[in-house]
């Protein structure tokens, strides 16, 4: 009759209660997603920087002017603006999708079309980059439409441990696998799509006939959130650019995600592209125009959205959904790093940038350990900022457009040289993109560089440093196990097996008997020796057992372990030429994997297994016996 169970079947039935049933490598093609779901998961982060994008812009231009009205004012022709880059970069990812239908985005497309490796490493570190501050931001934003409602404003001061919380469900979420996650993710970013698309139409249509009154201003509240400013100059302009280009991050995902698209796989996920850039630009121009109306006011107390709500549908039931459909798809826009981060961190570690690691699909076919990094590391991230979105929007905006810039350079080197029908337009199409992009990041960096765009300037080429030492390690590795068929000839080896023994027990005898197992050209017992009582004591045991292998003494007067025995193999070196010496270590193992009795016993296995790895030639093996049977169980 059982009485536990041991640690790793409890972790086992946690995994599984949690991730689900492991998935056969069979299954991968039943875990691609349709059109539908795909939108969902690749495009609810650009999708959701409607809810804050316009918000970005009047942080700068509406706090950074001497009055709101001046910061309204610039408001819808930034939107142009910015709805006009966006039809560039969809158009030219639409082509990226074509043309590389094994997903990988920038990255791959740099890699392919750059003779130098280096335009690829700074695609793939500014990617990696983005997807952490895409969660963290997501997640940040996510949070502050909730505590905009004000039945939660008591919550203001948790909300970091609420993002953390919320980072943490989704990682679950990701883990159960692609096709899941997106189902879960799908209903709610309809709902926003909905609510978003009412609040548009239903606030310009009352405020075209006039029935609809500007949002009631607070000049304490907005006074107190002013930035030192004036005039409405050139550089606040631009400024102001630069936070509402951050409608755009997220775009390039489809095309890092080709592969988990329904076949035809690139006619879909071009599809869907067009999708994403409708909804997209129509939603985030719609809600610049009506905030050109309400005239709402940024304030770290209430978001641009849940003003304009509460001025639209006032405090009713659909002003509640909004909230809740606005904090849904910001948090669940975290999902699109998620699912892009592990796939193409999966890329770059099988170009053996990153640990080989990052290239494992886990039980659910999907790549568990980019999951979890990227969640610590964007827990990291929230909580050294302490949860604020416009203190991590800085961040966020310099490594997508460098990405976008990198990735359309790629494609004007890949349609010259390629030549495929019609390549002049993509020629022109990728270098109208190439340079807007690269002059968006330019503004970017320049204006946003004192509030934080200096880090992602300084991050990415310390990854990329890290990118080339893990590549140089396991080219290193890979000239050191190089072997050629020529150079394996049968050569006669000596095998010699050392048994450590401390008394005779039933571990020993398990040891002894798997040694003689292995016919070895010579086989020895040995004993490490603190005192002669001990050493006569062995002897007389060995003696009276009848072993039929010879006992080795070792003396140690200093009461040592590891170093009698390294000096002991060192002299079997010297016995035998070209030998392997495998040394078994008998264990003895309790009945749970963990069990606080075994810091009753002193853990010198360990010890010496750490210290014989070292040493070439030696191999060590552990004959384990389990004390009370294989399993704790009684009847």
């Amino acid at each position: 009759m059982t009485v536990g169970l041991s640690s790793a079947a409890v972790f086992t039935f946690l995994k599984r209660l949690l991730v689900g049933r492991p998935l056969a490598t069979t299954e991968q093609e039943h875990q691609r997603i349709p059109k539908a779901i795909a939108l969902a998961v690749f495009s609810s982060d650009a999708i959701s920087s409607t809810a804050y994008a316009t918000e970005e812009i009047l942080f700068v231009t509406a706090l950074g002017a001497s009055s709101l009205d001046k910061g309204l004012s610039v408001l819808v022709p930034i939107a142009i603006a910015v709805s006009i880059l966006l039809v560039i970069v969809v158009t030219s990812y639409r082509q990226t999708i074509f043309a590389y239908p094994s997903g990988g985005g920038s990255y791959v497309v740099t890699r392919e079309n750059f003779k130098s490796k280096y335009p690829s490493l700074l695609a793939g570190a500014s990617l990696l980059v983005d997807y952490i501050l895409t969660v963290a931001v997501s997640i940040s934003a996510g949070v502050a439409a909730i505590i905009s409602i004000p039945a939660f404003d008591q919550y203001r001061d948790k909300r970091v441990l609420i993002g953390l919380v919320l980072i943490a469900l989704i990682t679950v979420a990701n883990l159960r696998g692609v096709k899941e996650s997106g189902r879960i993710f799908a209903v709610p970013t309809y709902i926003y799509i909905v609510v978003l698309t009412l609040l548009v139409s239903v606030g310009l249509g009352r405020t075209l006939f006039g029935h609809l009154s500007h949002v009631p201003f607070d000049p304490h509240k907005f006074d107190g959130a002013r930035q030192a400013g004036g005039n409405l100059g050139l550089f606040l302009i631009l400024k102001g650019f630069s936070s509402g280009a951050v409608a755009l991050t997220g775009v390039e995902a489809i095309s890092n995600g080709v592969p988990a698209f329904r076949k035809p796989e690139s006619k879909n996920a071009a599809a869907t592209m067009v999708w994403m850039g409708t909804i997209l630009g129509v939603l985030f121009f719609g809600v610049s125009l009506l905030a050109h109306h309400l005239h709402p006011y940024p304030s770290q107390e209430e978001t641009v959205f849940s003003q304009m709500g509460r001025a639209v549908f006032g405090e009713g039931p659909l002003y509640v959904v909004l909230q809740f459909a606005t904090a849904a798809i910001l948090t669940l826009a975290a999902n699109t790093a998620y699912a892009d981060f592990p796939r193409l961190s999966s890329i770059i570690a099988r170009d053996s940038y990153l640990p080989r690691q990052f290239a494992n699909r886990g039980d659910r076919l999907v790549f568990s350990n980019g999951i979890v990094f990227l969640a610590v590391a964007a827990g990291a991230l929230l909580v050294a900022f302490g949860g604020l979105t416009n203190a991590l929007i800085p961040l966020y905006a310099v490594g997508v457009f460098t990405s976008f810039t990198l990735s359309q350079m790629g494609m004007v080197i890949h349609h010259r040289k390629d030549r495929q029908p019609g390549w002049q337009r993509g020629v022109a199409i990728n270098s109208v993109g190439s340079v807007a992009t690269f002059v968006v990041l330019l503004i970017v960096a320049i204006t946003k560089f004192k509030s934080g765009a200096w880090v992602p300037l300084v991050v990415v080429p310390v990854i990329i440093t890290i990118f080339v030492s893990i590549r140089r390690h396991y080219d290193y590795l890979a000239r050191e196990l190089a072997i050629t068929p020529a150079e394996v000839r049968p050569e006669a080896v000596n095998h010699t097996v050392v048994v450590l023994v401390g008394r005779v027990h039933k571990g020993v005898i398990k040891a002894v008997r798997y040694a003689q197992s292995l016919r070895p050209n010579h086989l020895f017992a040995v004993y490490v020796a603190f005192e002669d009582e001990d050493r006569e004591e062995m002897e007389r045991q060995w003696e009276e057992f009848g072993f039929d292998i010879p006992l080795e003494i070792v003396a140690s007067p200093y009461r040592e372990l590891v170093e009698p025995v390294e000096r002991y193999l060192e002299d079997l070196d010297e016995r035998w030429n070209n030998d392997t010496v495998t040394v078994v270590i008998p264990e003895f193992v309790l009945g749970r994997l963990f069990d606080p009795r075994n810091l009753l016993h002193g853990q010198t296995a360990l010890a010496l297994k750490a210290a014989l790895l070292n040493r070439e030639g030696v191999v060590v093996t552990s004959v384990p016996y389990h004390v009370g049977g294989a399993a704790s169980s009684s009847d």
